[in-house]
Parts: structure tokens; C-alpha cells; sequence
């Protein structure tokens, strides 16, 4: 599972965000990032916290975050999920799990006693420097962007 740790400098990436335009995190040199990675566009609990960092997006960008949604769906899924719910950020595809495996998000996961592998929730905050200052195991949905600003404010 996740291999990485606060201080650590986060991987280089790179590619195709829902336009299909190359986005890399080397574009983002010198800026705050959120990296959230989730399982499945549209599904309720993915919905609910891509939903809230929309609705609190100029509260981020005010923070002077830019946001990264990342999941192993492909350009077209995540052109539906952002038109479907007016989201103003960008989304990742990673259908190859490139960037999930580089993060360590991808694992065993576990339903009704049922075992399978698949991506854990997870948000990486990575500051000006490309340090990792925050990782977030399992984020709280309804209350992520919120959760994402009081952390960095006690990071400070």
C-alpha cells in the first residue's frame, strides 16, 4: 500500500486530464497541489467528495491550492463526471494505474468479507517544493476541502 510519507518529495507524473491535454505534475512547479485520488467517477461516495471540493473550490484557490482529481477511469469517464456536476478542476485519467502504483494507492481492499484489490481513497498535499506536507489515509467526503485547510493551517 502507500509507501510514501509526509516529507517525502512526491513522484513525477504525467498524463491525460478529461480534455485530453498531457498535464504533468512538473506544470505545477512552484504551486500548492492537491492530489486526491479516488476509485470511480459518478459513484456515490466519489460523487459526494468531488462535489465538495467543488463547492468549496474558491476557498482552495484561495489557499492558493490547485486541485488534481485522480482515478483509474478513462478521459471520456471523467469528461461525463465533470460536465455532470460542473467541476471546475482538473481530472487525471489513469487507466494504466502509472500514477496510482507511483503513489502506492492501489492495494487489497475489503467489502462484505469479500478480499479484491482495488484504489484506497487517498489525498496528497504537496507544497511549492514538491514535498509532500499532508497525506490524508481516508479523507472525510463531506468535509474534505475543510479538512485539507484546517490541516495546512496547523502545519504552518
Amino acid at each position: 500500500m502507500i509507501i510514501l510519507k509526509e516529507g517525502d518529495k512526491a513522484p513525477a507524473f504525467s498524463g491525460k486530464d478529461q480534455d485530453g491535454k498531457k498535464i504533468s505534475l512538473a506544470d505545477y512547479k512552484g504551486k500548492k497541489v492537491v492530489i486526491y485520488f479516488y476509485p470511480q467517477d459518478d459513484t456515490e461516495t466519489c460523487t459526494i467528495q468531488a462535489c465538495n471540493l467543488r463547492d468549496n473550490y474558491a476557498l482552495l484557490k484561495k489557499e492558493g491550492f490547485t486541485i488534481l482529481g485522480i482515478s483509474p477511469d478513462d478521459e471520456k469517464s471523467h469528461k461525463k463526471f465533470e460536465t455532470k456536476f460542473d467541476l471546475p478542476y482538473t481530472l487525471i485519467a489513469d487507466t494504466q494505474h502509472t500514477i496510482i502504483n507511483k503513489f502506492g494507492v492501489w492495494g487489497e481492499k475489503q467489502m462484505f468479507g469479500n478480499k479484491y484489490m482495488g484504489l484506497h481513497r487517498t489525498t496528497f498535499v504537496i507544497d511549492e517544493k514538491g514535498i509532500i506536507k499532508k497525506i490524508f489515509l481516508k479523507p472525510k467526503s463531506k468535509q474534505h476541502a475543510e479538512e485539507i485547510v484546517k490541516a495546512l493551517k496547523e502545519i504552518k
